[in-house]
């Protein structure tokens, strides 16, 4: 259900962070290690600064020629990425990823610290066709209304 919180959707979830100062490369390994599409980009004392993206990777090296092992995710990562605590309902993560237009919302903690990582990949269960029915629902009685 939409009304679940992101903690139970991402318990027991592994998820993949580097620091700022790793290669392009590196980056790309680790999503294929962790079989992601997304990197989370921390500092030294692991406080989030940005997320590392196919889509970067792809838009900010490969075409633009760059070499991914000399080009470091700080180059290329989207910074201050949109993110969501925990306690917020995963439908709030859903609305977030689809208004920002965005595959990826990093989940973290009151002091800034990633926690995990909701994709798009996690809305594809009966939770996304939950919220669809009470989004039309809504709908519904606002017409009637």
């Amino acid at each position: 259900m939409p009304n679940r919180q992101v903690s139970e959707v991402i318990k027991g979830a592994s998820f993949a962070s580097t620091l700022d100062t790793a290669t392009v490369r590196e980056a790309a390994e680790l999503m294929k290690k962790h079989r992601t599409s997304a990197v989370l980009v921390v500092d030294k004392k692991k406080h989030l600064l940005g997320i590392c993206t196919e889509r970067d990777v792809v838009t900010g090296v490969v075409a633009e020629g760059r070499d991914p092992s000399t080009t470091t995710v700080a180059e290329v990562m989207t910074e201050e990425p949109r993110s969501i605590s925990p306690e917020k309902p995963f439908g709030h993560a859903l609305h977030l990823m689809y208004e920002g237009g965005f595959r990826h919302v990093p989940v973290v903690d009151v002091a800034g610290r990633p926690v995990g990582l909701l994709s798009a990949r996690d809305a594809l269960g009966s939770d996304a066709l939950q919220f669809g029915h009470e989004l039309v629902q809504r709908e519904e009685i606002t017409v009637i209304l």
